[in-house]
């Protein structure tokens, strides 16, 4: 029976994750914990803590070198610490001058990248620490969808675009699972999963985006995904994992719960 073999939320929505043993569902059909900020642009047409599209922020997409730092979030505190190697570039509270600071430090990291969305669109700055950072809020989806794939995937992945260490943290998950044959979740969109004790419609193949192109150690565009998801696969659109929401009631999963379809 397959089993989940690795949780992960990730408090700045495209920044560091954090493996969990445990992950809280809430009744919403959130992570606790999951994109519960974010550091989005000036002229964003939304002012406020609202979800927004992804490109509206500083993210994997617009700027693949946000991977070679390194997130810890302190959820009881709200104080937020990222560093790049060895060095701190911020450690803060969310108050209103920790933000300030926070966006700060992100945007001159940020500047000295060759790639990056702010040097050309200096209309873009400066950015917003966006989020309470409690409530789970900015998944790229406005629905806050659940994401889960399995290894034997990733593996298929990883052998149609010639790397074998591919890492899953490019595809940033909350849920990986074993024991399944390559590409069998997709088969379960439009159907009731349980996991654990929590139960989870699937609603949706989740398309990807340049994000997964991005290493998650070095920051670098280096492997075609895309483009292997679509000629190796044979799919329309580049997808990997698949999306879910709760059916009733939220609850606790861990590592070891067993997975199966209801229906």
């Amino acid at each position: 029976m397959p089993r989940v073999v690795a949780l992960y939320r990730y408090p700045v929505k495209s920044f560091t994750p954090e493996a969990c043993e445990a992950l809280t569902v809430l009744d919403e059909g959130r992570i606790a914990g999951d994109r519960v900020l974010g550091l989005r642009f000036a002229n964003s047409e939304v002012q406020d803590d609202a979800w927004s599209k992804k490109h509206q922020f500083v993210a994997l997409v617009n700027t693949p070198g946000l991977a070679r730092l390194k997130l810890q979030f302190d959820h009881k505190a709200l104080r937020l610490h990222i560093s790049l190697e060895d060095t701190v570039l911020v450690d803060e509270i969310l108050d209103n001058n920790g933000r300030k600071k926070i966006a700060s430090a992100i945007e001159n990291y940020v500047l000295q990248l060759d790639e990056n969305p702010l040097f050309s669109h200096p209309d873009r700055l400066p950015l917003r620490v966006v989020g309470d950072g409690i409530t789970s809020r900015y998944q790229d989806n406005e629905a806050g969808h659940i994401t889960l794939h399995s290894r034997e995937s990733l593996a298929a992945v990883a052998t149609a675009v010639g790397d074998a260490d591919l890492s899953e943290l490019r595809f940033r998950s909350n849920i990986a699972i074993e024991g399944l044959d390559a590409w069998e979740e997709q088969s379960w969109v439009g159907r009731k999963i349980r996991i654990g004790q929590v139960i989870f419609d699937a609603v949706i193949p989740k398309g990807r985006c340049l994000a997964t192109h991005a290493n998650p150690n070095s920051g670098e565009r280096d492997l075609p995904i895309l483009k292997t998801l679509i000629s190796a696969f044979n799919q329309e659109k580049p997808t990997f994992a698949i999306g879910m929401v709760t059916s009733g009631a939220g609850g606790q999963i861990h590592i070891g719960d067993k997975v199966s379809l209801l229906d």
